[in-house]
């Protein structure tokens, strides 16, 4: 490809997103399917303490929360005695869960290329998961996505979605605002997530919560595949952000 096509596209990428410079993705359900390894692990850790797990629905609704949040969805309405106990059990099993050789957790159809088209000097892109670190980076690593993104929000370093903070660190860290940062996630958390941080939010109907949670949760449009998301922020820029704030 010619340098001066590779420039157009270029210039393209930019105008198409308006004044958008930050995108955020959530990590499980929006860009891998980890479903299958979480349930496993959460079974696991009930079962250490002769507990029945919770029915896997129940805990695929907690997917991207903090540990101690997601327990507590996954007993409601139960004593917090019990919710500490299975917390107890879910740190000092931990290592021992992060040691084992699961499969790996696999990217959604479209999503490697989706991250290769937003390469561009001028955005930046980021994550804000309930992940850990260590399991974020290996996950990035072994999909050779290491290097990709260029701010890594994570759950044992911030505050667990809803809290804004995921966002409001990635903002800092990349000297942007609110009205140029969009957040990609599967759940009603990451919604709210967003909402709270004054950013604009995409759902992606390809992951863990029905699209009315994610209508509910302050979704501003909603994709069912990643090939879909740079049409709808055109469409979204070109609108809610002609006044400079979202809609």
């Amino acid at each position: 490809m010619a340098c001066g096509e590779d420039h157009d596209r270029s210039g393209d990428l930019l105008s198409s997103l308006g004044e958008l410079r930050l995108i955020v993705f959530d990590c499980d359900g929006t860009l891998v399917d980890s479903q299958h390894n979480i349930i496993a692990a959460v079974e696991q850790v009930f079962r250490s303490i002769d507990l029945a797990p919770p029915p896997v629905e129940l805990i695929r609704r907690q997917i991207g929360l903090a540990p101690d949040a997601a327990i507590a969805g996954m007993l409601p309405g139960q004593d917090p005695a019990l919710h500490r106990r299975v917390s107890e059990a879910f740190r000092q099993l931990r290592p021992h869960l992060q040691a084992q050789a699961r499969p790996l957790d696999p990217l959604y159809p479209g999503i490697h290329p989706l991250i290769e088209r937003l390469s561009h000097p001028e955005l930046f892109l980021g994550i804000a998961t309930g992940k850990g670190r260590r399991g974020l980076d290996d996950l990035l690593y072994r999909h050779g996505l290491a290097g990709q993104f260029h701010t890594l929000q994570t759950g044992d370093r911030c505050r667990g979605k809803p809290d804004p903070d995921m966002l409001l660190r990635a903002m800092a860290e990349t000297g942007l605002t609110a009205t140029q940062t969009v957040m990609i996630g599967d759940t009603a958390f990451d919604m709210q997530m967003a909402v709270s941080a004054g950013c604009l939010a995409i759902g992606v109907a390809w992951g863990y919560h029905a699209p009315e949670d994610l209508r509910a949760g302050g979704a501003e449009a909603i994709i069912t595949h990643p090939d879909e998301l740079l049409p709808t922020l055109r469409h979204l820029t070109s609108h809610s952000f002609q006044s400079g704030q979202p809609g």
